[in-house]
């Protein structure tokens, strides 16, 4: 007989059942080689020589196939199957109640009778909002700084190798502060304003030194790598509760206080010592006040007061006047005193990059503690992070607007061109909107990062577009590649003396065309 007909006789449609189901009515295995996945209660005993036996369909296959839920009306089913679907209906709701029977006497067990639900759900909101705080503190934590890291490499080193120390020494000076100040000011070296009479095209002589930059650069590097060592000489025990700098070279021993003190004492002689000798006594004079105003001062006025940071503004605004001093000094037409290098209208170039110096570190500063603003309470350095937060924010912001007019007071002195003002307020617009929502959102959900990292890029890419907006450069640079324009002979009016002594004018040449007309 065939499929449809044997399925015909048992009352079961052709058309109802699926393929895999079919195939598998007629598969046949020998009992002694199939395993059953059945419980052992349920296992029938079968002889080993009984033979291969085929499956056929049974009606409670089709009738548990409707069980998906309640059926509404089953009056129009046959009978045998109306009759599966209620047993079948029945002994899932026995199931069911069994099994949250079951579940409940289980929780009853392990739960202790005075431990409610609301308990526990309260319990893994808690925990879910700590870990949630904890990422977030993970998220807004800064790197370590480069004395950490190089403390961590001199660890690796042999303990009596030249390079171990040189890379402790190198530690103590903190390489990317003193190269931020080197950086400061050699710009305000090179974008100081030559006279036309010094021009280069005017003269055979360069403009500018090139051996007094050399002096300029290693004195201010190693006043700042001496302030730097002094600092670190001054509160090893408070650095050592900060994440950030537990790793300095006198915390975690690797160099003793003498031989801190010995590199800080050394580095300052020389960079004043090579700054009175290579430059000027003025320069020489700003670099010895930046160790005394940064070691002496800012560093103990950390754990006083909040004001501290202003100070450390202002030490970080020197180095622009140091460079700015050490280029006038090559120009002066007196004496070269003080007052000539650093006073008077020709001079508010070099104020104005120190202010652009002093404003940077705010915004910078306030965003750097915010993050490790727990760490600076636990040490006792009072910071405007830990001890007026939303003061924090708008000092930040106020500073950061002041970016604009100090770039366009660049270009109305002279020292850049007008194409400055469009370049430079791109970068200070991207600079006020991070502190725009580092002041909104009070440091969090990633605004105290964001302001960081714009401030670390901010200054160096202010200072290149000044110094390739410097005014005339791209003047001289099309004159020397292309020659000058002008037709006619420069007009002098001045008086000169003949061989007699008496002193006469002379008037300026008429042009060719002029003459002959």
């Amino acid at each position: 007989m065939s499929a449809r007909g044997r399925l015909a006789s048992r009352g079961i449609a052709f058309e109802s059942v699926c393929l895999r189901c079919w195939a598998r009515s007629y598969a046949s295995q020998p009992l002694a080689t199939k395993k059953s996945l059945a419980p052992p209660h349920l296992n029938l005993e079968r002889s080993g020589t009984q033979t291969s036996r085929r499956r056929s369909f049974r009606r409670e296959y089709f009738s548990a196939n409707g069980v998906l839920g309640t059926p509404a009306d089953l009056s129009g089913l046959p009978s045998w199957r109306s009759t599966g679907i209620k047993q079948l209906s029945k002994a899932g709701s026995l199931l069911t109640a069994s099994s949250v029977q079951h579940t409940s006497e289980a929780s009853e067990a392990n739960v202790p009778q005075n431990h409610h639900v609301s308990d526990l759900l309260d319990r893994r909101k808690t925990q879910k909002a700590e870990a949630g705080s904890i990422t977030v503190d993970v998220e807004t934590t800064m790197p370590l700084d480069a004395s950490s890291r190089l403390s961590a490499i001199s660890t690796t080193l042999p303990a009596t190798s030249l390079r171990r120390r040189l890379t402790t020494y190198l530690a103590l000076s903190k390489p990317r502060l003193s190269f931020l100040m080197v950086l400061t000011t050699a710009t305000a070296y090179s974008l100081y304003p030559v006279p036309a009479v010094l021009l280069s095209s005017t003269t055979i002589a360069p403009s500018l030194s090139a051996l007094t930059l050399v002096f300029l650069t290693a004195g201010t590097g190693l006043c700042s790598a001496s302030a730097n060592a002094f600092n670190m000489l001054l509160e090893p025990q408070h650095d050592a509760k900060m994440s950030r700098t537990r790793n300095r070279p006198l915390v975690r021993g690797l160099i003793t206080k003498k031989g801190a003190f010995a590199f800080a004492a050394t580095a300052g002689v020389l960079g004043v010592g090579g700054l009175w000798f290579g430059v000027n006594p003025t320069v020489a004079f700003l670099g010895g006040f930046t160790i005394f105003l940064y070691a002496g001062v800012y560093t103990p006025m950390k754990r006083i007061s909040v004001l501290n940071t202003w100070v450390g503004a202002i030490v970080g605004s020197i180095p622009p006047l140091m460079g700015w001093a050490a280029a006038a000094g090559q120009s002066a037409a007196g004496s070269g005193e003080w007052q000539e290098l650093l006073l008077g209208e020709e001079n508010a170039g070099g104020w104005l990059l120190a202010a652009l110096l002093f404003a940077w570190q705010f915004p910078h500063f306030n965003a750097l503690s915010w993050t490790i603003r727990e760490e600076y309470k636990n040490a006792g350095f009072r910071m405007l992070a830990w001890t007026n937060t939303k003061m924090n924010g708008r000092v930040a912001l106020r500073y950061s607007l002041l970016f604009i007019p100090i770039c366009f007071g660049l270009t109305w002195c002279g020292v850049t061109d007008s194409g400055f003002l469009v370049t430079s307020s791109v970068v200070n617009a991207w600079m006020v909107r991070e502190a725009w929502k580092f002041w909104r959102k009070e440091g969090q959900k990633g605004s105290a990062r964001g302001l960081f990292w714009a401030s670390v890029w901010h200054l160096p890419v202010v200072m290149v577009l000044a110094m390739a907006h410097k005014q005339g450069l791209w003047e001289g640079m099309w004159r020397r590649t292309f020659g000058d324009e002008d037709d006619g002979q420069d007009v002098w009016d001045g008086e000169e003396e003949d061989l007699d002594g008496e002193p006469h004018r002379i008037t300026p040449a008429l042009p060719l065309a002029a003459v002959r007309t």
